[in-house]
């Protein structure tokens, strides 16, 4: 039998729960594997072989870090902030939480934030079938400010001045966040100076 007609064709990764929830035993599951149908990423998700839609880096993200939120320059980079390209995805997670096996690609920078850093901003972003977490513009530019040592003092400026410029920058969430994530002062010197 042949088990492909079921296995949609516009959905990137799946969780084991996903495919049993589509009818998938776990004989056929590994059926599918045998076949490259399905590639294994580790004990909870694999990766549709036969995929045939927009590629994304940010899609392998929950498989490698529940609860991984995209963050800093790769948020920056989603939101047309930069001209930085990073060489691996920026993925926020809970600070006690644990990640157990990182791919080899895409490669991931795993930034560990308190329970408040890492639920404040939060939107999820569906394309198709796929998803991803990603911290909102606001968020993510109170980020860069707030990590600008780690980021890069020019790419911290860079980000501000493209947010600035936005017409859809909304600069009171902007600066809650900022009290909120405890840097609302570098926020406003930062501010003072640019605008």
């Amino acid at each position: 039998m042949d088990y492909t007609a079921v296995l949609p064709e516009d959905q990137k990764i799946f969780s084991m729960q996903e495919l049993k929830s589509k009818g998938f035993t776990q004989y056929k599951i590994g059926k599918l594997v045998d076949e490259g149908k399905l590639l294994k990423l580790n004990k909870s998700y694999y990766e549709n072989a036969e995929y045939c839609g927009e590629e994304s880096d940010f899609y392998y993200v929950e498989a490698y870090a529940p609860k991984g939120i995209i963050c800093l320059l790769s948020a920056a980079v989603y939101y047309n902030l930069t001209t930085y390209i990073p060489v691996a995805v920026d993925v926020a997670i809970p600070r006690k939480a644990k990640v157990s096996t990182m791919p080899d690609w895409p490669q991931m920078n795993v930034h560990h934030y308190t329970d408040s850093r890492h639920e404040l901003g939060i939107t999820t972003v569906r394309e198709g079938k796929n998803k991803f977490q990603i911290y909102d513009i606001e968020k993510t530019v109170v980020d860069i400010v707030f990590y600008r040592e780690k980021v890069g003092i020019e790419e911290t400026r860079e980000i501000l001045v493209t947010y600035l410029r936005r017409m859809d920058r909304n600069l009171n969430r902007l600066l809650k966040y900022a009290e909120l994530m405890k840097c609302d002062k570098v926020m406003r010197q930062y501010l003072e100076v640019l605008v």
